[in-house]
């Protein structure tokens, strides 16, 4: 796992038994063509994006919260190697329970156009971030979740109840699920029913994006397609556990 020091902006790298749990805060946010990848921010290039500015932020942030590191997926994965990111993907869901916090970064909410008689978890609704495959696992596996507008103005915490109250209609996930999240306490149909409305830019990750939320772990084989990423995924399922309400989904 690679971080980035909060201090010196600089990656470090971290076996897994080196890992700083509790030590470091996770980003998530939605992907733009402006992102700086793990070989750009290794060469110190695209300093003038607003990826890097994405990262510059994050990092401010963490360390204006005693944070020593940062994870963002852009950077600290170099996913010109297939076996990085099968790792990585597989390792995700664990990696975002054992954070410190999670910042949800939102570029298409601003806190500027809240009116007066408008409450800040209104504005979540309509926000693209939660109709996206991988955000869900980004939503319910950290401890701590943190949501910010497109000028990382703070918008609420996850476990605020407005915040909660508002997350659930949008998602349809309760509000025990969102702030206790139990791989075992909600059922195989249930966790489906959270993901099924949810899209992905490569039609794989609809599967390998649930991978954490199953508590199951497969490797990647982008270019098999949707159906067959998600049969095996199923399998993997139904070998992990006794849950038949798996056979109502297709």
């Amino acid at each position: 796992m690679r971080l980035i020091d909060t201090d010196n902006l600089e990656l470090y790298e971290f076996s897994e038994e080196q890992i700083p749990f509790g030590r470091f805060a996770v980003i998530s946010h939605r992907w733009t063509n402006d992102e700086v990848t793990f070989k750009e921010y290794r060469r110190g290039l695209k300093k003038d994006s607003t990826g890097y500015q994405k990262i510059i932020n994050s990092c401010s942030l963490a360390k204006s919260r005693n944070l020593e590191y940062v994870w963002i997926d852009t950077c600290c994965i170099d996913k010109r190697s297939s076996a990085e990111l099968s790792e990585a993907i597989n390792s995700m869901f664990r990696w975002y329970q054992r954070s410190a916090e999670c910042y949800v970064h939102l570029p298409d909410v601003s806190l500027v156009s809240l009116g007066p008689d408008r409450r800040a978890p209104n504005l979540l609704v309509g926000s693209d971030w939660f109709t996206r495959g991988w955000t869900l696992q980004e939503l319910l596996a950290p401890s701590k979740v943190l949501f910010f507008d497109e000028g990382w103005f703070p918008i609420g915490a996850r476990s605020d109840d407005d915040m909660a109250s508002t997350i659930s209609q949008i998602t349809g996930i309760q509000t025990y699920d969102l702030n206790q999240f139990s791989h075992l306490r909600a059922s195989v149909a249930r966790k489906m029913s959270w993901a099924s409305k949810r899209k992905t830019t490569r039609p794989e990750d609809l599967a390998y994006s649930l991978l954490g939320l199953f508590d199951v772990n497969m490797p990647l084989l982008y270019g098999e397609g949707s159906a067959k990423a998600f049969m095996r995924l199923q399998l993997e399922i139904i070998r992990k556990t006794a849950d038949k309400s798996i056979f109502a989904w297709e």
